[in-house]
């Protein structure tokens, strides 16, 4: 059979068809097969799959099919017929970018909006004719509020990676937008798996949805060969080093739980020979690019993530991931094993456990219905410094923020108790030590180096090793820490600092007077 036979039984438009056969694909996964059809019906659909099974073809060729079929009526600039919601920057740019290369031969138009970058290019790009917008959900509304964007045409939504904008707080600013859109609309939810709050989600917004689920809940990739090391969490990087070294790894994506463990990880590989990089919510959005980009074309081997900036990397014939820390959810396992093993290809994932991560091991068993493999590192043996070594380059701890908060770099180990609200807010700034008030006023700016405050960086232009150091926004290390007003975190807008609910009482506006109260 050939690709036209097979996705023209689905009912798609030649241009459509044309596209798939340049793309090279021969036939429709299990997710295309049956959630295409069902959405060309035009009902509202329930889809899950198996990261890395293309939902996002599932979604795009019969979206592309339904606009194009379906001629807009007259409508201004800046007001999209279709709307996909994504939880990260990465995971905004790949969607965008396949809605282009299934639709290069339609007569379509789409762009891509997220925080991290100048907001006036896209604010320019709206004042033309968009019919399909792929956002993050904070940068969405900092155009809304900004009345650069109308949402009232959207014929269709899709949320895409619904699991993970719950887990990340996102459900606030999901309300805020679903009350923004026309009532009669088509509504998509795609998800890696059908928690219990994502069907809560869908029982709110979809309305009689089909339901596609084409693997069991959680389960892993079958085609991902998985093993476990277990070793002391002092020893874990000397082994991580050995195994790319004695295994010639050229192209590993390794997970760690915290964004200062994955700074501190790819300088150690970088210091032993391995070049390495890290990619995180911290980082500015030119070196997430640039760190991703190289590591798609072969010339950086390693690439350090945390699991919110790497849900939604799609990578061609990646062949190894390494867990070097086990996530606190196990169905963040899954989405991590995920990333190797895509579209039928071959993959390996491998975890390095410590003794105090063995419930956490069982616990991602349980969910997979299925053991991991223990395994032995033969010939490797841990220096004699190893432990003091560790200990050593660890030692200057994140400090917290005033106020006791706990900063940014607590953000990604708060999994299991998500915020309910938007999850680009700040940490709260209540009263604390004894009392004191958390806020005294805006704070000037102050760089950061590994998550510890440091001395304002010289006011210096241009870059140094693809960090900026502009005055208003200095960085170290790739990580923005300039507060120009307003922060972000996975590319979405956070609130003002004036703007701080439950925070400490404001000083008087004046002061009090003497006397019997008569002026």
């Amino acid at each position: 059979m050939n690709t036209e036979s097979n996705f023209a039984s689905l009912g798609l438009a030649e241009p459509l068809l044309r596209a798939v056969s340049d793309a090279g694909y021969t036939t429709p996964t299990p997710i295309q097969a049956q959630a295409i059809p069902q959405v060309l019906a035009g009902g509202d659909l329930l889809a899950a799959a198996q990261t890395g099974t293309g939902k996002t073809a599932g979604f795009t060729l019969p979206v592309l099919h339904l606009l194009s079929q379906t001629p807009a009526h007259p409508h201004p600039n800046g007001s999209p017929r279709c709307l996909i919601l994504t939880p990260t920057r990465e995971l905004a740019a790949q969607v965008e970018e396949s809605v282009k290369t299934y639709g290069k031969h339609l007569p379509l138009t789409s762009m891509v909006m997220f925080g991290g970058v100048n907001i006036n290019p896209q604010i320019s790009a709206l004042k033309k004719r968009v019919d399909i917008l792929v956002a993050t959900p904070g940068r969405l509304l900092d155009h809304v509020n900004q009345r650069t964007l109308d949402l009232s045409k959207v014929e269709i939504l899709i949320l895409d990676e619904a699991d993970r904008m719950l887990d990340m707080g996102f459900i606030r600013d999901i309300r805020k937008v679903l009350a923004l859109l026309p009532k009669k609309r088509q509504n998509l939810l795609f998800s890696a798996t059908f928690s219990d709050e994502i069907r809560e989600l869908a029982n709110g917004l979809l309305h009689n949805p089909g339901c596609v689920e084409v693997a069991a809940r959680n389960t892993s990739a079958e085609r991902v060969e998985q093993a476990a090391y277990m070793i002391g969490q002092k020893q874990k990087r000397e082994l991580l080093a050995w195994l790319i070294k004695e295994r010639q790894w050229f192209q590993a994506l390794v997970f760690t739980r915290t964004k200062h463990g994955a700074n501190k990880l790819a300088e150690y590989l970088t210091k032993h020979g391995i070049e390495s990089a890290a990619i995180h919510g911290n980082k500015s959005q030119a070196a997430r690019t640039r760190a991703l980009a190289q590591f798609k074309d072969g010339s950086l081997p390693v690439l350090v993530a945390t699991d919110i900036a790497a849900r939604g990397l799609d990578i061609d014939q990646l062949p190894q991931v390494v867990n070097f820390e086990l996530p606190n959810v196990p169905e963040d396992y899954v989405h991590r094993i995920g990333r190797t093993g895509r579209a039928g290809a071959a993959g390996h994932a491998i975890s390095l456990v410590d003794r105090e991560e063995l419930k956490l091991l069982t616990a991602i068993e349980r969910v997979m219905h299925r053991k991991v493999e223990r395994a032995t590192a033969e010939g490797f043996v841990p220096s004699a410094t190893a432990e003091q070594s560790h200990d050593e380059d660890q030692r200057r701890e994140p400090m917290p923020r005033r106020g006791g908060g706990g900063g940014r770099h607590n953000n990604e180990q708060r999994r299991s108790a998500a915020p309910s609200g938007r999850s680009d807010r700040p940490a709260s700034r209540g009263p604390a030590n004894g009392g004191q008030p958390a806020s005294r006023g805006p704070q000037r700016a102050r760089t950061e180096a590994d998550g510890n405050r440091a001395r304002p960086a010289p006011r210096q232009p241009g870059e140094v090793d693809g960090n900026r150091a502009a005055p208003s926004r200095p960085e170290a290390n790739g990580n923005n820490t300039g507060n120009r007003g307003r922060s972000e975190v996975n590319g979405n807008r956070a609130p003002q600092a004036s703007d701080r609910r439950n925070s400490a009482p404001r000083a008087a506006l004046f002061s009090a007077r003497t006397g019997n109260g008569n002026r």
